[in-house]
């Protein structure tokens, strides 16, 4: 009997979890799975077949251990997905420049690697905007995310300094379509596409993730849409069992926010038919590689 270990991590009371609606699809096909935090220690991942890092949610406040853990298991027998040179590439969202060097159009961004008040006075400059997000290129669930004002940031100083100090940044234009139209995300299991929702912040936020109120609802995508996810899925640097890429207006035509292939929540609840999408592009991928 083939198993699987999901990758977790100890504590999600505060977030929406739905990989357990993928077992039943797996037990049905005589596959077995365990949820495993990453945080346990002498774990003998040789008793897996495969390891799929799904709701490592607080990865980003312990990267250097998350990388350890990941390479442990690359260690081992087990198989690693999405694969460990792709989570590598993918773990700081300095990967949107090579998008970007491919022609895939991404939200226009500044980078920066030592922070003071010059950096934001030029990015509202040279953004043309009065608004901005600054966030670090390692981070999830927004976690350390910023909108600042060209109005009133100023008062913000001390937090930005203590934030971002010794931590590479990034800072974007505040892009109104966030919370005019939404956010897309469109998912894709073993390269296919699979099912795409649109993420609405709550009002007076800008976050469209569910634990800070935002709303989700199950799209049709065009096909503009579908070729931008597509050209950044031919860029990444190898294969991906799962992928989500995150699209937003700019401009009036489509821009990637972000292309996860870590640990994206894939939202199972919202289409019934993608459990089975995702278990049948894992046996798939498991039959090739017999």
């Amino acid at each position: 009997m083939p198993s699987v270990a999901f990758l977790s991590t100890d504590n999600l009371e505060d977030f929406f979890v739905y990989d357990e609606l993928l077992i039943p699809f797996f037990e049905q096909k005589d596959w077995s799975v365990n949820t495993i935090s990453w945080h346990m220690k002498s774990v003998g991942w040789d008793a897996f077949d495969y390891v799929i890092v799904r709701s490592t949610w607080d990865y980003q406040q312990h990267a250097e251990a998350f990388l350890a853990c990941l390479q442990s298991i690359e260690a081992s027998s087990a198989t690693l997905l999405n694969p460990l040179p792709l989570m590598q590439w993918n773990i700081e969202k300095h990967y949107l420049k090579d998008l970007e060097d491919k022609g895939v159009p991404i939200v226009e961004t500044m980078w920066g690697s030592t922070f003071n008040n010059s950096i934001i006075e030029e990015a509202f400059l040279s953004l043309h905007c009065d608004t901005l997000v600054i966030k670090p290129t390692l981070s999830a669930n927004a976690d350390d995310t910023f909108k600042l004002s060209k109005a009133d940031w100023s008062t913000k100083q001390q937090v930005l300094f203590d934030t971002f100090n010794q931590r590479d940044f990034m800072v974007q234009r505040f892009l109104s379509s966030v919370v005019d139209e939404g956010e897309y995300s469109l998912f894709y299991f073993g390269g296919e596409f699979s099912h795409a929702i649109k993420k609405v912040p709550k009002k007076g936020d800008f976050r469209v993730q569910e634990e800070h109120g935002g709303s989700l609802h199950l799209v049709a995508v065009d096909s503009a849409q579908l070729d931008i996810a597509q050209n950044a899925l031919s860029a990444m640097p190898c294969d991906a069992l799962y992928a989500r890429v995150d699209l937003v207006r700019q401009n009036n035509d489509w821009a990637i926010m972000e292309l996860e292939l870590i640990e994206p929540s894939l939202y199972f609840n919202l289409d019934d038919q993608s459990p089975i999408r995702f278990v049948e592009a894992l046996l798939k991928f498991h039959e090739a590689a017999r």
